[in-house]
């Protein structure tokens, strides 16, 4: 799973705002807002955790490390 921070990290280096992240995840801007508020990895709502992860990976996040050993992201070229 990942991490609030890694989710947090990669929306700031695409410049996305939090509607943007849900738009595109399919998901409501309260649940971004609720997730976001949060630290760590997210143990509710691992539905909306894989949907925000497989958007983010799609324009081009790497998801480094593990939620225990320095979490981080990589950036790379979005998927087509």
């Amino acid at each position: 799973m990942i991490t609030v921070e890694q989710i947090r990290a990669a929306r700031a280096v695409l410049k996305w705002s939090a509607n943007e992240l849900a738009e595109r995840a399919g998901l409501a801007l309260r649940t971004i807002q609720y997730l976001e508020a949060g630290e760590g990895v997210i143990e509710k709502r691992k539905s909306s955790v894989l949907a925000i992860q497989q958007v983010l990976s799609e324009a081009g996040i790497e998801f480094i490390g593990t939620p225990d050993d320095r979490p981080g992201i990589r950036i790379g070229k979005p998927k087509p």
